[in-house]
């Protein structure tokens, strides 16, 4: 089992809709730990995921469309090297 770790930047509509609070759900469904939160900009939400290959792929996936109410115009991915540093998925303050 290959783990990885993705370092990703959501843009678009996906502030004020859910969308941390759901990809937390999202990646503990899967397995995924790390953490997400929103940019002070306003229109770019951050998470870092680390896990299995194919669960953290999972969570990106489902991050391309997000929650109801969202609109994600761009979804950016840097792969990192896997530090399996976190216990859990968390909400972290906005940066």
């Amino acid at each position: 089992m290959e783990l990885v770790r993705a370092h990703i930047f959501v843009r678009g509509k996906v502030q004020g809709v859910f969308f941390r609070q759901s990809m937390k759900d999202v990646a503990n469904k899967y397995g995924v730990k790390g953490w997400v939160r929103n940019r002070r900009d306003g229109r770019t939400v951050e998470a870092v995921l680390e896990g299995p290959k194919d669960a953290v792929l999972k969570v990106i996936e489902w991050a391309r469309v997000g929650p109801p109410g969202a609109r994600v115009e761009d979804l950016e991915v840097k792969w990192e090297e896997y530090k399996g540093e976190f216990n859990d998925f968390s909400i972290l303050p906005t940066e």
